[in-house]
């Protein structure tokens, strides 16, 4: 995720003091990192990539945030079958050249009810989360990139 569009992202979720976050398919951990820099109260960034997960350790021990982030070594998918955890945030930026709709559904409802999930995702992916479980509250686009923000539905802002 650039810059520019994770500046968009925070912008966008404005105050999230507090708050639990799931960083799936993470990168360098930039998101995790910008989360707890904005109040989140704690992270969790899962990669795969053997790489990423060492920048993510690095960054971690660096800053000091062992205490806030937490980095697990699996891909999505393998996280999901093991874990279960749930999320007031849940943040997907998966790799643009294999984007999967059914994965990006079960990780959504890792999120909490009436918690945000945002899909940073190519334009041309399509992927739309369920009306019955989730408001769309917004959508929009960067060019090469698209974040759409969804509510679960079924918490405090339902009612």
């Amino acid at each position: 995720m650039s810059d520019k569009i994770r500046g968009a992202l925070f912008n966008a979720l404005g105050d999230i003091d507090g708050l639990s976050l799931l960083d799936a398919f993470a990168g360098s951990g930039a998101v995790s990192f910008e989360a707890v820099s904005r109040g989140a109260g704690r992270a969790v960034a899962i990669d795969a990539d053997r790489q990423a997960q060492r920048t993510i350790r690095e960054n971690i021990a660096g800053l000091g945030l062992g205490d806030s982030v937490k980095t697990i070594n699996a891909s999505a998918e393998a996280w999901l079958s093991t874990a279960d955890q749930s999320f007031d945030l849940v943040i997907c930026d998966p790799p643009y050249d294999d984007v999967k709709p059914r994965l990006l559904a079960r990780l959504a409802e890792r999120c909490k009810l009436g918690g945000v999930i945002v899909f940073s995702l190519p334009p041309e992916a399509g992927v739309e989360l369920s009306n019955d479980d989730y408001e769309l509250l917004a959508g929009k686009n960067y060019g090469d990139a698209t974040l759409s923000f969804y509510r679960r539905r079924g918490g405090a802002a339902d009612r």
